[in-house]
């Protein structure tokens, strides 16, 4: 889902870089999936607005205006190709060449820094103990027709392989980021009604107009769009400000702290894998340290929230208080009980242990695959009612509504949120 408002970033203020380009760190990735995107529901028809069974707190009322954050939605009715592109145009040079893929890999860590890393701390941390591979990118935020967007330069040959699978085999999509075009992920596409071949304009030290040569989600939480490697250096995103790490699940916490201890001031390291993909696999719920769940008080708050925004409409990147997305309305119904929680779905699914469907309660969070251009990739989040319901803020055209709770082949798993946890990931330090 794209950044509308704030920085996407588990790193202090002043890391910002004075061109008009924000720093990026992001967090948050399902296990093999990519793109943080969010909204599309679940739940094709809206149900009345009728009390749901079981005890539930009174709604109460508020309203105002319309803050756009982060936050999308894909709309899982519209029939697309897995992955959308534009034939590759020629730019009077030589055409672009891309390496064929050779299989994909879990993207797991993520080191990104308001500076360009060094080749020798690239090569420190790919010759750590448990690192598959570690590939330098571009990691930022840029202006993308007047929005704040997170943008990643990369080179197509070697970051393909993180890639969603229809995305990482997509020749063509990557063929046309190496020719200086721009993909953006099926989200962005459809919601922003970009013109597939057509141009949109990406501002960072310099205004370019880029050919949008496709629609399909790339490679890490949080991003909407991806360009060369040079089309970000010519946008001013520092060189190599990133490394993005495959590493084996058990290595991952290990791997982090030894990774930490070798960064330079200022750089950063995220974890990408989310808690609700493991529960989805069948693995227990977790009790890692800090997991204890909400008070009565912050539950009721919560449920509060939410069901007081029943009927306003759903508008993606929206926050609240006066339209939603699916995250904007998580974010916004926890804020109120004082648990601050990040603005991405597959970031809310790192946000407490897994919980079985058999051991939901009220205030749990459910997740979903909707995004047709990664099937496995946490796009949907709502919250458990109890007693079969769920609140959600669908798609595009339809209202905050509450349906019963939809178990179905899209559902992606469950968590029960942890404030401190949550916080702890809001501000990227977990």
């Amino acid at each position: 889902m794209p950044i509308r408002t704030g920085p996407l970033t588990a790193l202090p203020r002043r890391l910002l870089i004075p061109i008009g380009i924000s720093l990026l760190v992001i967090c948050g990735t399902a296990a093999g999936v990519v793109l943080a995107t969010a909204g599309s529901g679940p739940a094709r028809t809206a149900a009345p607005h009728r009390p749901v069974p079981g005890t539930r707190p009174a709604a109460t009322a508020s309203a105002g205006a319309v803050v756009p954050l982060l936050g999308a939605s894909a709309d899982a009715r519209r029939s697309v190709p897995a992955v959308s592109a534009t034939p590759t145009a020629g730019t009077g040079t030589s055409p672009p060449r891309v390496a064929p893929l050779r299989g994909l890999r879990q993207a797991d860590l993520l080191v990104v820094a308001p500076f360009s890393l060094s080749r020798n701390l690239r090569a420190e941390v790919s010759a750590l103990p448990g690192v598959t591979s570690a590939d330098p990118i571009e990691a930022a935020k840029i202006s993308i027709n007047g929005t704040q967007e997170a943008v990643l330069g990369v080179d197509p040959s070697t970051f393909r392989g993180y890639a969603a699978g229809p995305t990482a085999a997509s020749d063509r999509l990557w063929l046309g980021v190496a020719d200086g075009g721009v993909a953006v992920s099926y989200t962005m596409g459809t919601l922003d009604k970009l013109a597939l071949g057509g141009a949109v304009t990406m501002t960072g030290r310099q205004a370019e107009r880029l050919r949008v040569v496709a629609f399909g989600t790339v490679g890490i939480g949080g991003v909407d769009a991806v360009v060369s490697d040079s089309v970000a250096r010519s946008l001013g995103m520092p060189a190599s400000n990133a490394i993005v790490i495959s590493a084996p699940p058990a290595s991952v916490t290990a791997l982090t702290a030894r990774i930490k201890a070798i960064l330079p001031r200022g750089a950063g390291i995220e974890p990408l894998v989310t808690i609700a993909a493991a529960a989805r696999a069948g693995a227990p719920a977790a009790a890692a340290a800090g997991s204890a769940g909400l008070t009565t008080a912050q539950l009721t708050a919560v449920l509060r929230a939410a069901e007081s925004r029943q009927g306003r409409p759903y508008q993606w990147g929206s926050a609240g208080p006066g339209s939603f997305d699916c995250s904007g309305l998580v974010q916004w119904s926890f804020a109120r009980a004082g648990v601050p929680m990040p603005r991405v779905a597959a970031d809310q699914a790192r946000t407490g242990p897994a919980v079985q469907v058999s051991d939901l309660e009220p205030g749990d969070l459910l997740f979903y695959h909707t995004d047709p251009t990664a099937p496995g990739y946490i796009s949907h989040v709502a919250i458990y009612l109890g007693s079969g319901w769920m609140i959600q803020a669908p798609q595009p055209g339809l209202r905050v509504q509450i349906v019963p709770a939809n178990f179905g082949a899209q559902f992606a798993g469950a968590i029960r949120v942890a404030p401190r946890l949550a916080a702890a990931v809001a501000g990227g330090l977990a």
